[in-house]
């Protein structure tokens, strides 16, 4: 199935339901995916539908953060419950140790061995990562093989 139908799908559920977190949740993910297709004139692949769902989760965690710094608890909290929706729309996140694995196959496969190949080996990872892991966290395990 794909996504725009699983929203379709779970837009009734939680009008029946009457859940308004999911509500917005959903409503703002169409949003943006309808946003993306008009922006590139034509329908979105999967590929696309991801990175569009991954750049919604990532504001997501940049409001976390923002709420959480400047104490707003009830944002905080809002913003948490939105996040829990929006995560079901995820790729299954890769363990850190699967991430580290990769990041290792690839830095042998191309030969990274100094801090002078990081830019190299962080475009040969990430492509293979795109969503399934959080890009801090592989820039800084590319950056201890590194050292």
């Amino acid at each position: 199935m794909s996504l725009t139908n699983r929203l379709m799908t779970d837009l009734k559920a939680a009008m029946k339901s009457h859940d308004k977190t999911a509500l917005s949740v959903i409503r703002m993910l169409k949003s943006a995916l309808m946003n993306k297709k008009i922006e590139l004139g034509h329908e979105l692949n999967s590929e696309e539908e991801l990175q569009v769902v991954v750049s919604q989760m990532k504001q997501q965690k940049d409001s976390l953060a923002e709420f959480e710094k400047a104490q707003r608890e009830d944002l905080v909290a809002d913003t948490k419950a939105q996040m829990q929706v929006l995560s079901q729309y995820m790729p299954q996140q890769l363990s850190e140790a699967e991430v580290q694995e990769i990041v290792q196959q690839t830095a042998a496969k191309i030969g990274a061995t100094s801090k002078a190949d990081f830019g190299k080996l962080m475009q040969a990872v990430m492509p293979q990562v795109k969503g399934k892991a959080d890009g801090n966290k592989v820039n800084q395990m590319v950056k201890d093989l590194l050292q």
